[in-house]
């Protein structure tokens, strides 16, 4: 039997929408296998995060070196990455053990506004993590603030895709979820042409974790051995599923739904 497996470096969240909770979860359904080395842990639910609490840095690199040493990854995804260190710890690590197939989903603010990454923490994302991405999965928001150009227009989020590959990225999605358009548009760019992924949009407010999910999705696609359209797209259906049947649970944003995507395919219900 070959097992497909994915390792994610992010932080966690308590209500399990979002981080490595969405991640993994993600994964399963997906059929491979998760592994994690936490960032930090946060205290969250769907109203916010209340507290985030970083784990040290020899921790960091010490789960890292578990799976290198002895599991191994054919995927790896990142996501809540708050400071310069330990964005320089995640990089290095990478390299030293030749991860193929990084996913960088570049987390700066939660759903609800707290900041995720520190300001001076851009810099190494840009310098250390980016030039390593097969693909980077900015929303609007983090890709103005990494590319600083405001971005109004589909060929504003073209251009900035643009310059995403030429500081070093393979390819970019350019996430639409907060355009505030009828239809939500995905924008893929592999480098040489785009792909817009387009959907209605539907009005809700459980979206908790959808950046965390739609990126888990796309590296699970490539573990699996996918290219990178096909793994862009299936992870755009499988996010959009997710949304499509909202649990329903919480006072706030609400976590999306995990197992809808594998429920379609499947013809069943849980």
């Amino acid at each position: 039997m070959t097992v497909y497996k994915a390792l994610t470096i992010a932080g966690s969240d308590s209500g399990g929408g979002a981080g490595i909770q969405a991640d993994l979860k993600t994964f399963q359904e997906l059929g491979v296998y998760g592994m994690s080395a936490l960032t930090a842990v946060t205290a969250q639910n769907t109203l916010g995060v209340q507290g985030v609490y970083p784990i040290p840095l020899q921790g960091l690199k010490e789960q890292i070196d578990a799976i290198g040493h002895d599991l191994g990854t054919d995927t790896v995804k990142t996501g809540m990455l708050h400071s310069s260190e330990v964005i320089e710890a995640v990089s290095d690590k990478i390299r030293t053990y030749h991860f193929q197939n990084l996913v960088v989903d570049p987390v700066m603010v939660a759903k609800g506004g707290a900041k995720l990454l520190q300001d001076e923490a851009v810099e190494a994302l840009i310098s250390k993590l980016i030039p390593l991405a097969t693909v980077i999965t900015p929303n609007i928001p983090e890709a103005e603030m990494i590319t600083q150009r405001k971005i109004n227009t589909l060929e504003d989020k073209k251009e900035a895709a643009k310059q995403l590959i030429d500081i070093g990225a393979q390819s970019v999605v350019m996430k639409g979820g907060h355009e505030e358009t009828n239809d939500v548009v995905d924008l893929f760019f592999d480098g040489y042409a785009f792909l817009e992924l387009t959907s209605p949009r539907i009005q809700t407010r459980h979206t908790h974790g959808t950046g965390c999910t739609f990126s888990s999705a796309i590296a699970a696609e490539l573990a699996k051995g996918k290219s990178l359209t096909e793994a862009v797209k299936n992870g755009k259906a499988f996010i959009r599923a997710a949304i499509e049947h909202p649990l329903g649970i919480g006072a706030g944003h609400g976590p999306t739904n995990h197992w809808a995507y594998m429920e379609q395919l499947r013809g069943v219900k849980r």
